[in-house]
């Protein structure tokens, strides 16, 4: 009985020890599993995010390549502004270190920020340093110059590993000169690209790096180790066709139009008439205020009806066509005439009559060009769009700028052509143009028939070298044959010879272009009261040698005349008298034999002075001075010329007269004088007078005349 029993607890021992046994094996070889599948299954992303949680990298920004102007002035570039952060454990500064320097480091704050006192700025340091803060903000946005003092701080200046200076770099796009072509240099922002910046992006922002930071206590990351990055690819710089200065002659012409006609908004392009090059392009928008700002590319991007500066392309079909010739006879009448249920009429009261078709043109008759297009294409309308599209007018330039607005010359086969649309067309109505494309096709009758595409870039450059180099781009070798342009460009000059534009003709040299005046449909109608108007000028400088074109568009002017010839064609005489008093080529076409060049009264740098005279071929005058920089007044008594070098009292306001502005402009900043300017020209006079002394915040008006 009792061996039963030994049995049975043996059995019972063996049984609990055998499930022990069993169970264990079954846990053992689910372990081992769970290493297997971890180890060769999930082990890379397991060790990836364990990674994760300690070490990561981030992009290191590369640097965005900078734009510059035709003559190496900078358009855009990165400025880098730099956050800086402090390392405050005392694993990285050391106590005797942290001790010896916390005062002094302290009252260095007080003095570099002024936002806490010496002892605040104490005690917030030793207060983060016993919370083991080890990404203590210092300072955010500072830039070059504010991070080059603070590394000369007590503990900075010990730099990272030693001292906790942790610096961080963000990059900011500035524009040096403000608003100054701002639309046009454009903008990259949320995979928004405007200008140039966005059109080369992907040249500009170059190839990011990385850098790896580690994860210290209160989830702050720290970089590694400037040798663990990855360093970034700087981007390429772009180099413009921009002109600076025709830039700002620009800009500034159409801003003081647009104030004295208080217009909605307006435009302005530059081109160069063999190349394409675009020199300048100016847009300004009325904001709420009444100032102007750059807000929208209305010269790529606005298509409108164009009015009256299309007649030269309806003159061009029928010429190409021999439709008519320019001296044939067109009966105007009273200036009315009546299309279906449309009554069209001449701008000038009581009509012209009967004339030629030149004087059509010139006089811009709407009645004139309306029909002797009529008569030429009445029974066949297509045969005239078709040569509208022969010339490539229903095409877009492919501007590599985006946002060109799509020009619109509709065909007989669209579903609103009616028995007005050929004569409202033949004069600039029913279809839609960007100042842009006007100015390509008359470009193209001033470079003989050869129409260019607009070009923006000259080259792409990288660490100084050139990498690539952008060639003009012919769109069309020949709009129409040679006599058709030449009687074309005989259209254009007579316009300011005889025509709507002879305010141009007292210009220096001769002009040749087309004012328009078109209404604005308000409701797809032109007769409600209170009608807008579009005033434009296009056209191109020499006439007889053409080396620009320019195309000025003003938008709703409504306070003085809205007529193109009186409001646009002074914009485009102002910036063409400018271009060709700064172009030395264009007026060594001039013979200076029979007059007297040498100039009255000059104040301005010694190298200036000196290409002045060079360019006029005058030795007789002695520029003396130390450096190319300093000042020197020329002044004329009688037939003799003498020259001086001024000097300046820092105590008080210098003798301006005879200055150019920007000069004077330069010298008054550099005394810590706030310029102003009234007028064109040199320095006349100038409020308060020269020797008046010196005061905090003090002004100066200065009266320019030419």
């Amino acid at each position: 009985m009792m061996n039963k029993e030994v049995n049975d607890t043996s059995k019972s021992v063996f049984r609990r020890a055998f499930l022990i046994y069993l169970l264990s094996g079954i846990f053992a070889v689910f372990i081992v599993a769970r290493i297997i599948r971890i180890q060769f299954v999930d082990g890379d992303d397991l060790r990836s995010e364990a990674m994760n949680l300690s070490v990561k990298y981030i992009d290191i920004q590369a640097r965005r390549g900078n734009i510059y102007a035709a003559d190496g002035s900078l358009l855009a570039t990165s400025v880098p502004r730099f956050d800086v952060h402090l390392d405050l454990s005392k694993k990285t500064i050391s106590e005797k270190l942290f001790n010896e320097n916390v005062d002094s480091l302290a009252i260095c704050m007080n003095g570099f920020f002024g936002n806490h006192s010496a002892e605040e700025y104490k005690t917030k340091l030793k207060s983060e340093r016993e919370a083991g803060n080890r990404y203590f903000l210092i300072g955010r946005n500072l830039d070059y110059f504010e991070l080059m003092e603070l590394r000369t701080f007590p503990i900075f200046r010990e730099g990272q590993f030693r001292g906790g200076f942790i610096v961080e770099q963000n990059d900011r796009r500035e524009t040096p000169f403000n608003i100054l072509a701002r639309r046009t240099i454009g903008f990259v922002r949320e995979n928004y690209f405007v200008g140039i910046e966005g059109a080369y992006d992907s040249l500009l922002r170059g190839t990011d790096g990385k850098r790896l930071m580690k994860r210290v206590s209160g989830n702050v990351w720290l970089p590694v180790d400037d040798q663990a990055d990855i360093r970034p690819a700087d981007g390429k710089d772009i180099i413009t066709t921009i002109d600076v200065h025709l830039q700002d002659v620009a800009e500034t012409a159409l801003y003081e139009h647009l104030q004295t006609h208080e217009a909605d908004h307006g435009c302005v392009v530059l081109m160069e008439v063999q190349t394409g090059e675009i020199k300048a392009i100016a847009n300004l928008q009325r904001l709420e205020d009444g100032s102007y700002n750059e807000t929208y590319n209305y010269a790529i991007g606005e298509s409108f009806e164009p009015g009256s500066s299309f007649k030269l392309m309806s003159m061009i079909v029928g010429l190409e066509d021999k439709k008519f010739k320019l001296d044939d006879i067109v009966a105007t009448g009273n200036g009315k005439i009546k299309y279906a249920n449309q009554t069209m009429s001449d701008a000038h009261s009581g009509g012209y009559g009967t004339i030629t078709v030149r004087q059509a043109f010139e006089y811009s008759s709407n009645v004139g060009i309306s029909k002797v297009i009529i008569k030429a294409y009445g029974s066949n309308p297509g045969a005239f769009i078709n040569g509208l599209y022969r010339m490539g007018l229903n095409k877009p330039l492919g501007l590599e700028i985006t946002g060109e607005g799509k020009p619109f010359i509709k065909s007989p086969q669209d579903n609103t052509w009616s028995a007005v649309t050929l004569p409202w067309m033949s004069i600039g109505y029913e279809l839609r143009l960007t100042p842009m494309q006007i100015l390509a096709f008359y470009n193209a009758v001033a470079n003989g028939g050869k129409m260019m595409k607009p070009m923006f870039v000259k080259e792409v450059q990288y660490a100084g070298q050139t990498v690539k180099t952008y060639n003009p781009v012919v769109l069309n070798p020949a709009i129409c044959s040679k006599s058709t342009i030449e009687q074309a460009q005989s259209l254009l000059e007579g316009v300011v010879l005889r025509g709507t534009a002879q305010n141009l003709k007292k210009a220096i040299f001769p002009i040749a272009g087309k004012t328009a005046t078109a209404q604005i449909a308000k409701s797809g109608s032109y007769t409600v009261d209170g009608t807008d108007y579009n005033a434009s000028f296009v056209g191109y400088f020499p006439a007889n040698d053409p080396q620009f074109s320019c195309i000025v568009v003003v938008n709703k002017p409504t306070k003085g005349q809205y007529y193109g010839g009186s409001v646009a064609a002074p914009v485009f005489l102002e910036i063409a008298e400018k271009v060709y008093a700064t172009n030395l080529e264009m007026r060594q076409r001039d013979t200076l034999s029979d007059i007297d060049v040498k100039p009255a009264n000059i104040f301005s740098r010694a190298k200036v002075v000196t290409f002045l005279y060079s360019a006029l071929g005058i030795s007789d005058v002695n520029v003396d001075t130390e450096s190319e920089n300093d000042f020197v007044r020329i002044m004329q008594y009688g037939d003799s010329i003498a020259s001086s070098k001024p000097k300046f009292n820092g105590g008080r306001t210098p003798d301006l007269r005879g200055m150019t502005a920007p000069d004077a402009i330069v010298l008054l900043e550099s005394m810590g004088i706030k310029p102003e300017i009234s007028g064109r020209g040199r320095v006349s006079r100038q409020i308060p007078a020269a020797g008046t002394p010196i005061r905090s915040g003090m002004k100066v008006k200065l009266i320019l005349k030419q």
